[in-house]
């Protein structure tokens, strides 16, 4: 085991941690993306924090010095935020917003992209969409921008898909013909409009620079790409005359894969960089050189075969593909080009970690942080001196850090002053490891309160992860177990089997058969975690969502160990889930019909004998509504804890009308802590139940 615990001097808050009050936390703001000017002098970062009434977060942007010499200082205060900032070769900063300077409130205003001069003044207004934008790319070496935006698939220009959008409006219609599929994804419905990529050219440095003079005349490249481009992501070159994106391809039977395509920005013809029917492609980055592109590849599972996620590298028409690393034992997550393009920055998963790796293009591997840290968006210098990236882990939320590479074996990693401090911290982070029943390796975090020891134990709360392809190893504003160690409890965060970080055969141990190898690993960390002597084994609780959830269920109707589960957006009935999911041909390369039977915790149900608490949002389209509603009701009337005489029950339904697969808003949030704290201080801490918080009624 070894402890990691926050140095006293990076402490900002004193007294009492923000995680002893709900309304601190829930206020406290978050760095949520990164990005580097191409002459490496200027950093920026998006910054979330509360609105003024405390009903929904706002995007501001910072500049970070990349020296760490000058504090922080922010750059927009836009109304309603701003998002995705990224640089034009000139130095000017790009980010998407809702302005507008005809008097229209902000709020009803359409996204569009703003340019911030480098040189100062006011941010102005340079391109825009009838439906409005998603996100922007810019050439790193050229003028010419890549922009995202949803459109009516009849629009041949902005006049028809304008006359389109008004006669939805004026009508009142939001019906939706649907000819393929999906149709909806995670959290919102897809259609009728569709992503198209378009391109422009941005004013030369120098040129008359006024507001009317600087809208660039954006070109449609992709007319026709149908759902082709739905959730997908595109590079741009640093010349800006080579896009290349992933493009979805039906395969039939409902089923979708991704392919990768190359697009030529003065022309439109578009080329097949990579498709193969086993697999899907994913992440691609154009070299700096402009002679290759990187992108990760991930192999179509099936119920008896887990995926594989590999790194790729070919020419930009697409010969020459290989395999990068072939014996690298770790799934490639994201990917950073070096400048000289010899070499990838690329950060996977790794022992309850998320380290950066410097992998070269003859496939050495070489990983270059050896912190507790999970790196994000990482960016490199035009020198290749250094790199920049988000660094968080479960000891602190996302920091801005600089790696000095300068050639050596591994980075030196300094933080930067940015615009958000670290919190005081409720407790100490530790490692926990234990042996699972077939001799694997199962290892954990787990948050200790303050003041815990052999003689005033802590109840333990099991936190089981979503995906189930995860891993425990970075902060999670919404899972986040600080606000229950600082009410006293022990929090433990386990990888169990399917979890990403410790190898393909750690994924394939569980895959297809849920109900075996992940709850067995489970309650193997589970049972070494009870023996320190600063865990009380009598007061013990498990909770978790989305897959965690599913675990949650099963846990409830295979042990009574616990005292109190806490179950959220949770699968129950897998007889029925494949199909209303969002993306149901995901679940046929999951399970068999037999297979999903066998690992239903449905079928358990009147084994259930400890207090649930069932959580659920019904904008859920992952995990739709149907499988919370099931859950309830068969609680209430097949569990082995059935309601009394009078028909109360001690399992509780917290239901959430307007949110989604996860709990957003920031009120909502406070509630959802609220409830699941007052539930397991009842069953678990053996206290009368509290009072409800006043807006449930």
């Amino acid at each position: 085991m070894t402890d990691t615990t926050v140095n006293s001097a990076d402490q900002a808050t004193p007294g009492p941690t923000p995680f002893h009050d709900l309304d601190a936390y829930i206020a406290l703001p978050r760095i949520t993306s990164l990005a580097l000017s191409p002459d490496g002098d200027r950093l920026a970062v998006a910054v979330s924090s509360l609105n003024s009434d405390g009903t929904k977060y706002l995007t501001a942007l910072w500049q970070v010095d990349p020296s760490g010499e000058a504090p922080a200082h922010r750059l927009t205060r836009g109304l309603t935020g701003e998002s995705a900032p990224e640089f034009t070769a000139a130095g000017d900063l790009l980010f998407v917003a809702k302005r507008t300077t005809d008097g229209v409130e902000e709020e009803d205003a359409t996204p569009a992209v703003w340019l911030l001069p480098a040189t100062g003044g006011e941010a102005h207004q340079i391109a825009s969409r009838p439906g409005g934008v998603d996100a922007v790319r810019a050439a790193r070496a050229a003028g010419t921008v890549l922009i995202t935006a949803d459109t009516m698939p009849s629009a041949t220009d902005v006049e028809s898909e304008e006359a389109v959008l008004e006669a939805r409006k004026k009508h009142k219609v939001s019906a939706i013909l649907h000819a393929d599929y999906p149709v909806r994804f995670w959290d919102h419905d897809l259609g009728p409009a569709a992503p198209r990529l378009f391109t422009g050219e941005l004013p030369a440095p120098g040129s008359d620079q006024s507001e009317a003079s600087a809208a660039v005349d954006l070109r449609d490249l992709t007319p026709k790409p149908g759902k082709a481009l739905v959730e997908g992501e595109a590079d741009l070159s640093a010349d800006g005359r080579t896009v290349v994106s992933t493009w979805s391809v039906p395969m039939g039977k409902g089923a979708v894969r991704s392919s990768l395509v190359r697009l030529e920005v003065a022309t439109g013809t578009q080329t097949v960089v990579a498709d193969d029917p086993g697999a899907e492609f994913f992440a691609p980055r154009i070299s700096p050189d402009g002679t290759q592109v990187a992108y990760i590849a991930e192999s179509l599972s099936s119920p008896h075969e887990a995926p594989r996620v590999t790194l790729w590298v070919s020419r930009l028409d697409g010969s020459q593909a290989r395999q990068v690393a072939a014996d690298w034992d770790r799934w490639p997550g994201s990917l950073a080009w070096l400048p000289d393009s010899s070499g990838l920055l690329v950060v996977a998963d790794d022992g309850g970690r998320a380290p950066v790796f410097l992998v070269t293009l003859a496939g050495q591997v070489s990983r270059i942080t050896d912190d507790d840290g999970a790196y994000s968006g990482v960016v490199v210098a035009p020198d290749g001196r250094c790199a920049y990236a988000l660094r968080a882990s479960y000891a602190y939320p996302a920091e801005v850090v600089r790696l000095d590479l300068d050639g050596a074996s591994s980075a030196s990693v300094t933080a930067l002053p940015g615009p958000v401090a670290r919190p005081e911290l409720p407790g100490t982070l530790r490692e926990v490891s234990s042996t699972a029943e077939d001799g694997t390796p199962v290892r954990a975090w787990l948050a200790l309160p303050d003041g815990a020891s052999a003689d005033a134990p802590a109840p333990m709360l099991l936190w089981i992860h979503g995906g189930p392809l995860g891993s425990w190893n970075s902060w999670s504003w919404r899972w986040c177990p600080w606000l229950l160690v600082a009410q006293g409890y022990a929090v433990l965060l386990p990888d169990p089997a399917l979890s990403t970080g410790y190898g393909q055969e750690f994924i394939q141990r569980g895959w297809g058969e849920w109900g075996k190898a992940p709850f067995t690993d489970l309650m193997a960390i589970t049972d070494a975690a009870e023996q320190l002597a600063e865990i009380d084994e009598g007061r013990t609780a498990a909770m978790g969502g989305s897959f965690g959830g599913y675990m949650a269920n099963w846990v409830a109707g295979h042990t009574d160990r616990f005292d109190a589960i806490v179950t959220h957006a949770s699968l129950w009935a897998l007889d029925g889930f494949g199909s209303t999911t969002d993306a149901g041909y995901f679940w046929r390369r999951e399970m068999t019909p037999e297979m999903a039977m066998a690992n239903s915790p449905h079928l358990s149900v009147a084994e259930i004998v400890t207090p649930m608490l069932v959580i659920h949002g019904d904008k859920d389209y992952r995990v739709p509504i149907g499988e919370g509603l099931r859950l309830w009701y068969e609680l209430l009337s097949e569990s082995g804890l059935p309601a009394d005489a009078d028909g109360r029950t001690v399992h509780r339904f917290l239901y959430y009308p307007d949110e989604n697969h996860w709990i957003l808003t920031p009120q909502h949030a406070k509630v959802w802590y609220q409830v699941v704290s007052g539930f397991l201080a009842e069953h678990v801490l053996g206290q009368e139940a509290p009072a409800l918080p006043e807006v449930l009624g």
